[in-house]
């Protein structure tokens, strides 16, 4: 590819399911796009980041989703959901709420990246207590948290704001916090300082 084609970066990944995976023909198509020198950055919310020519971009991004691979804006958006490794199958561990979830939430403007976690037991290897927004699956049930902290000195588990919740009242719940979030949050403002600003009321009001 020509050297001074204008580049956007674009996050992929395999979707949600059994581990974060990529095949051969996933990944010898994102090769197709990359320069010899070029390399791929793998980030903490279980995603690459390729930077694909923009007046291709859409074509690309055909042809990625194509081999099964999922596409999502880089920047201040939901990041796609972060997920333990479904160890017990689909059912058992809630796969289907997970997939649910990054549809309905992944790549939606906010004022800063907000990191967005599922597990699927109580183990918690989807790490959702520490995320902006983390779901644990308990027995037929989900528990949600917000406010996780994973890096820095005041680094800090979330809150339980509510638990016991069907999926309905699950994907609304996260609706709103995220609506909220994107109306009132200050520009750049990451959601553990949005929430503790705000507090429970407000959130979910």
């Amino acid at each position: 590819m020509e050297s001074d084609v204008k580049k956007i970066k674009i996050a992929v990944n395999g979707g949600i399911g059994f581990g974060a995976k990529l095949n051969s023909k996933q990944l010898t198509m994102i090769s197709k796009y990359m320069n010899e020198d070029e390399e791929l950055e793998l980030t903490t919310f279980q995603q690459l980041y390729v930077d694909i020519p923009e007046d291709k971009k859409e074509e690309i991004i055909k042809n990625f989703e194509n081999v099964g691979l999922a596409c999502y804006p880089v920047g201040n958006f939901v990041k796609s959901l972060r997920t333990c490794n479904f160890c017990k199958g689909e059912e058992e561990e809630g796969m289907s709420v997970a997939k649910e979830l990054n549809k309905r939430f992944a790549g939606k403007p906010v004022p800063f990246t907000l990191k967005f976690a599922y597990t699927g037991c109580p183990i918690g290897c989807g790490e959702p207590m520490l995320s902006d927004i983390g779901v644990m699956k308990f027995k037929d049930h989900y528990n949600l948290y917000v406010g996780g902290k994973a890096k820095g000195r005041d680094a800090e588990v979330g809150y339980l704001l509510k638990e016991n919740l069907t999926p309905e009242e699950l994907y609304d719940t996260v609706e709103k916090i995220i609506a909220t979030y994107s109306q009132m949050g200050k520009k750049r403002e990451t959601f553990c300082k949005f929430w503790k600003r705000v507090g429970k009321d407000q959130l979910i009001s």
